[in-house]
């Protein structure tokens, strides 16, 4: 099976990317939150990949990161989500977001995804919950102590969360530049 791929971006397309490694195209199913991440053709990426085998198909879905690639095979896994259904969910939202959309039982929010009805959301929202960790189940004491000092700030717990988590991702670990990034996206609002 295909883990991960590293190689030169040939084509970039709506729903797919063609990357080269070792002389061979690869044809990787990509959602369009990676699409947009990604600049321009000719220049090296990483994908996390995970492999889907049918009876008549062998395909490539591509993720920015291994938690992205773990949501997706958690969404597979609910009857009636397929990888075209799970693709469509991840480029509408992030995983974080998801998880809140899950938490909240929000069925209105997942049924504006394209290809997912009320039954469907409602199946997701009970298989996943005990699939996917809650959002704010963070072990971090930097980013939990971070988010409270956000929330006595008086921004909204949801707002603290997705600006924490963008922080989190870029690198920041401390309290103090935890804060500072938080910030800047807040404000940016």
């Amino acid at each position: 099976m295909i883990a991960t791929l590293r190689g030169r971006l040939l084509l970039k397309r709506p729903d797919h990317l063609i990357v080269e490694c070792a002389g061979v195209g690869y044809h990787v199913n990509v959602p369009v939150s990676l699409l947009s991440s990604i600049s321009d053709e000719d220049r090296d990426v990483f994908l996390f990949v995970h492999t889907h085998i049918r009876e008549d198909a062998f395909q490539l879905y591509g993720f920015q990161s291994d938690e992205e690639k773990r949501v997706f095979i958690a969404l597979i896994s609910v009857t009636g989500i397929g990888p075209k259904i799970a693709m469509s969910i991840l480029s509408t939202f992030q995983p974080a977001e998801l998880q809140r959309a899950l938490d909240n039982e929000d069925i209105a929010l997942l049924c504006r995804i394209p290809g997912l009805g009320k039954k469907t959301a409602q199946r997701l929202i009970l298989e996943l919950r005990e699939k996917l960790p809650k959002a704010e189940e963070k072990t971090d004491a930097a980013f939990n102590d971070t988010l409270s000092a956000l929330i006595n700030l008086g921004y909204k717990k949801a707002e603290a969360l997705d600006a924490l988590e963008r922080a989190s991702k870029a690198g920041h670990h401390t309290i103090e530049s935890l804060i500072k990034e938080a910030l800047k996206h807040l404000t940016r609002q």
